[in-house]
């Protein structure tokens, strides 16, 4: 069976054609502007990509995945529907050719999915539980971003965005978890959902369908998740961050070691390579759901302490003349917040300059304006890049930071500045969601140049 992927170049969809592949289908796909890390783990997997929508493959695929950024319009979906050629969303192909009678563990909130269904799959797969995962990330000690296994077990992040243009339910209502980690929730995806509680109800759909002998795993220190909790839950529910669940003690202030406990007793230490107190809760979250897969705890923690991260969070692109460079996908003002302080925190007194490309949705339509300023305030200098189609003052934003940050309209001048500006054991963080022009690559070059 040949498929043929619209939007490959997601983290999402280009999982899928791993997984399609596994399953012994023929796989192309189609997309514009694919950037690492997926388009080096497409090319690796020798799946061909063909730039933009203008045509699908000849002869005609035998069906076609259709992502959600795809819509009427569009010459690849014109062509699937005038043709009757059989189509399907993401969502719905995995949750009927991979999910299917596997037990599932499924990873959703506004921030952290990537690196707990990180997490939760590397216990499992320590474990010798062989784990099959959909991650939208790579992470580094799998080099991969989803993989089939016999296994009956299967890690998921669960995307609360729309399914397709046909499907207007997010995602995650596809996969019918058998272990729900609820990580926490803040309005987000304003292209899609015009509030909060617009974006509670898809998770209060999402508690429908997990079964009573299920288990959810819930952020107790989330006033949003606890109202949606309130709202109606069927199943058992496990917190972390609370006193009656799981909670960690920090003994390092960067959050690189901690003790875990579980209602008051004291399991373990964990000493590991993650930064951030988001970080150990993230932790915890995965220790709670690998032991309900059946995993002890304490397997659990020796797993955490070999966990290597994943690729674009807090990742080091590298160093030029005493300089790190770091790339994560921050995007929201309460990730690159916890970003920075984690940061902070490792290599105080040492300066840290924080980049940033505003790239999301939400950040474009400028419902993050009022809070982007101080989430960059732990910052020594802030160069923040203004897309033209940006619809909201940067420079008003950023006001409160003072001097401290500058606003650019192209990247080759922020670029000339920051390798300037740069001083030998400064710590540059560059934040966005997107490929941000091969900023990374182009800073590291501009830095070696100027040695």
């Amino acid at each position: 069976m040949r498929i043929h992927i619209l939007g490959i170049g997601g983290t999402f969809m280009g999982g899928l054609a791993l997984l399609a592949r596994a399953s012994g289908l023929a796989v192309t796909g189609s997309d514009r502007g694919v950037y690492p890390p997926m388009s080096d783990q497409l090319q690796a997997s020798g799946i061909a990509v063909s730039e933009g929508y203008d045509a699908l493959p000849t002869p005609a695929p035998d069906l076609v995945v259709i992502g959600n950024a795809l819509s009427r319009g569009n010459p690849a979906v014109e062509e699937v529907l005038n043709a009757g050629i059989p189509y399907v969303s993401g969502p719905q192909w995995l949750a009927e050719q991979v999910l299917r009678d596997r037990f599932v563990i499924a990873v959703a909130g506004t921030h952290g999915k990537t690196t707990v269904t990180s997490l939760v799959t590397w216990i499992l797969e320590q474990a010798g539980l062989d784990p099959g995962f959909l991650i939208g990330g790579v992470p580094q000690d799998f080099g991969v971003s989803a993989r089939l296994t016999p296994s009956r077990f299967f890690v998921v992040e669960a995307d609360e965005y729309d399914t397709a243009f046909f499907d207007k339910r997010a995602k995650f209502i596809h996969y019918r978890p058998r272990a729900l980690i609820l990580n926490n929730l803040e309005y987000d995806h304003a292209d899609i959902y015009p509030d909060l509680a617009s974006i509670s109800r898809q998770f209060q759909y999402l508690l429908r369908i997990v079964p009573g002998t299920g288990l959810v795993i819930a952020n107790g220190a989330d006033r949003a998740l606890g109202d949606v909790i309130a709202a109606g839950v069927w199943t058992p529910v496990e917190y972390f961050s609370r006193a009656d669940g799981w909670e960690a003690r920090l003994l390092a202030a960067d959050g690189s070691a901690f003790t875990v406990s579980l209602r008051g007793h004291e399991i373990g230490t964990v000493q590991w390579s993650l930064l951030g107190r988001h970080n150990v809760a993230n932790a915890l979250a995965a220790v709670s759901a690998a032991r309900f897969a059946g995993v002890p705890a304490d397997i659990a923690l020796r797993a955490l302490a070999t966990f290597r991260g994943v690729k674009r969070r807090l990742e080091v692109s590298g160093s030029a003349r005493g300089v790190t460079v770091y790339d994560d996908f921050a995007h929201h003002p309460t990730a690159i917040r916890a970003t920075l302080e984690a940061l902070k925190a490792r290599v105080a007194p040492a300066r840290v300059l924080a980049v940033l490309e505003p790239r999301s949705n939400t950040m474009r339509q400028g419902v993050h304006r009022d809070t982007l300023g101080p989430s960059l305030a732990l910052a020594d200098a802030t160069y923040v890049f203004a897309p033209p189609d940006i619809g909201w003052d940067v420079e008003a934003a950023l006001r409160g930071l003072g001097e401290r940050a500058r606003v650019y309209h192209s990247h080759e001048a922020l670029i000339a500045d920051l390798a300037t500006d740069a001083r030998p054991g400064d710590h540059i963080l560059i934040m966005s969601n997107g490929g941000f022009a091969g900023l990374h690559r182009r800073l590291l070059a501009a830095l070696e140049a100027n040695a």
